[in-house]
């Protein structure tokens, strides 16, 4: 592994080197763009590799990617594990490991549960400043682990809501989630009450069946579906995703691991990164569903991006 042993990034000092998520938009917006650019963009990444642990329901993913234009090359472990009882370990654990491109030695381990926090949230504010409507005024979140406070923050940050909602499957943790976050949040009942006249939706859920429904969206909102990452999981009905424009991270991914996408045999409309270089059109005025599954590109940049950070503090 070369002379220098790698050094070991721990998730405090991540957070400290990466405090707002917002810092990796410059970054990620490139990278979409240059994995939807195909070959001439530099970006190798295959579909991640999933790999079942039926008798302990749950999943390990391998994620490696390069970037030619960053010059930079890791590999993401994620495990995520449905936890049907409430459970002290997080649902998802990640690490992520970062190689010196030039000659293949291990230069960092970084935590990655925080990069992938802050990465596929601001990764669905980039999605949300171009494909929402004019004038949003209602954020709905349904959901409330680590995802939503993520997303909580950079959309707080970035976008001026007159209102926040959220619900959760366990109402314990949406009212613990709307005493700890810096604003007021509205604790719903029911996803529906929710989601009512929302102009901006966020489905950060472990679900497996549909949670979110078409015919309680309001016509021209944006939907930001995180969850379900499965190819026989669910997060919303055929009718949401049958009757809005449909934009996604990575078209093979979305047709391999994205039940949403799979089973109601939706058309995907663009890729986020075609829209983010201007090759596809937004169609804010139209219902839209950016289906976020996550890319390894993203770990790659976000990883570059702490890594840099930490060296010029050492």
């Amino acid at each position: 592994m070369g002379s220098t042993p790698p050094v070991f990034i721990g998730a405090e000092e991540v957070e400290k080197h990466l405090h707002r998520a917002s810092l990796l938009l410059p970054a990620l917006e490139a990278a979409l763009a240059n994995f939807s650019a195909g070959a001439a963009g530099g970006v190798v990444q295959p579909v991640r590799t999933v790999v079942p642990v039926h008798r302990h329901g749950g999943f390990l993913g391998v994620m490696p990617a390069y970037s030619a234009a960053d010059d930079a090359l890791t590999t993401k472990l994620v495990t995520f594990y449905e936890h049907k009882k409430d459970s002290s370990v997080p649902s998802h654990q990640a690490t992520v490991l970062l190689f010196d491109p030039r000659n293949g030695s291990l230069k960092a381990v970084l935590d990655g549960s925080v990069i992938t926090a802050k990465r596929t949230a601001a990764v669905s504010a980039i999605a949300t400043k171009l494909l929402m409507p004019p004038f949003a005024e209602v954020l709905c979140i349904l959901g409330a682990g680590v995802q939503a406070y993520s997303h909580y923050d950079i959309f707080t940050e970035l976008f001026t809501f007159k209102e926040v909602r959220i619900w959760n499957r366990t109402k314990e943790k949406a009212v613990k989630f709307a005493n700890s976050v810096n604003g007021p949040v509205q604790v719903c009942s029911s996803a529906q009450e929710a989601v009512t006249g929302a102009d901006v939706i966020i489905t950060v859920t472990m679900a497996t069946t549909p949670i979110l429904f078409g015919e309680w969206v309001k016509p021209g909102a944006h939907i930001n579906a995180v969850g379900a990452s499965r190819p026989d999981w669910r997060e919303l009905d055929d009718e949401l995703m049958k009757n809005s424009i449909l934009f996604v991270d990575s078209r093979e991914a979305a047709l391999t691991e994205s039940g949403d996408v799979i089973l109601s045999g939706a058309e995907i409309f663009a890729e986020l990164g075609e829209v983010v270089k201007g090759t596809k059109p937004a169609l804010p005025e139209k219902t839209t569903v950016f289906k976020s599954l996550g890319m390894a590109v993203e770990d790659t940049v976000a990883a570059k991006f702490v890594y840099d950070s930490w060296s010029a503090g050492n």
